[in-house]
């Protein structure tokens, strides 16, 4: 497998005009990313993670927010330098968890990669992108929800010793079965460290394999349902960039996770909330982010 310098957000969404795109990253990104690897002893990057920080903060006072009430990060893939801000602080994941389901669907189904037939693309798209707990839940039952937690300990998205992860108990829209996560008894639940090791692992093709990896990017690309105006995609509108994103909300649990490229930027962000205000913390926090990242590439 050639190094990441050389592979494509593939059929990333244009936030203009939600256009799909297979546009490579520019090849002068760090040659040393497919090497690279996010476990618990990573270190931030500490300029990187000063400005985080004060970004957190300063978002946190404007909408009167207590340091338990967010969880961030963000990994520049282009110098791979990390910062995050309460990265095992796990909180409720709303549907960010569906991601979740995303990749048991095919690390179950593996001929799925290559012969994904088009109903099932589309409700797979459905599932991630307006984010339909209806095919989230004909997903899971299909494969039962031990079946799908069993997947993402294969990849070590969940240690309960570490203050839990990826965790996928529930249906969603459904009563009935239910297995708590050990660590806070979330139905569904996510990290901030483990959000980004996803995405990293997903934009390395080492999630499933190469081929489904590039799949599960096209399903959350999928040109012909538009992105959702909120969030992470309101606060990046009118810029020149492009994203691959899973949102998630339920009462005061307001998230978004995504991968964002533009001109001399490429990067993963993550943003977990509790707070009535989430969203306009999400929409603030998304531009602070990308203005930083902007500013990181000029110099």
């Amino acid at each position: 497998m050639n190094s990441l310098a050389n592979i494509s957000l593939l059929a990333a969404i244009l936030l203009a005009g939600g256009r799909a795109s297979s546009a490579l990253v520019s090849s002068n990104m760090n040659a040393k990313l497919d090497d690279c690897q996010m476990d618990y002893l990573t270190p931030v990057d500490a300029a990187l993670q000063a400005q985080l920080e004060g970004i957190d903060a300063r978002l946190r006072d404007k909408y009167e927010m207590t340091n338990e009430q967010t969880a961030v990060g963000v990994l520049d893939l282009r110098t791979l330098r990390l910062a995050m801000v309460r990265p095992d602080y796990e909180l409720y994941a709303a549907s960010v968890a569906k991601l979740g389901i995303m990749l048991a669907f095919f690390q179950l189904h593996p001929a799925a990669a290559t012969n994904l037939d088009a109903t099932t693309r589309h409700e797979l798209g459905l599932m991630v992108r307006p984010s339909s707990d209806e095919m989230a839940t004909k997903f899971a039952s299909e494969m039962g929800l031990k079946a799908i937690q069993q997947v993402l300990d294969s990849y070590h998205f969940y240690d309960a010793s570490r203050g839990g992860g990826l965790w996928v108990g529930k249906y969603y829209g459904k009563s009935g079965e239910r297995y708590g996560d050990p660590v806070n008894d979330h139905s569904h639940a996510a990290t901030v460290r483990q959000l980004l090791r996803f995405y990293l692992l997903l934009e390395q093709r080492k999630l499933v394999s190469p081929t489904a990896s590039q799949t599960m990017l096209d399903v959350l690309a999928t040109p012909d349902i538009p992105a959702d105006n909120i969030k992470f995609v309101k606060g990046l509108a009118g810029r020149d960039v492009q994203i691959l994103r899973k949102w998630g909300s339920w009462e005061d649990w307001l998230h978004d996770t995504a991968i964002v490229t533009g001109p001399g930027r490429c990067y993963i962000v993550v943003a977990l909330t509790h707070h009535p205000r989430g969203d306009e913390y999400l929409v603030d926090f998304a531009g602070a982010v990308d203005d930083l990242m902007i500013r990181s590439a000029s110099k």
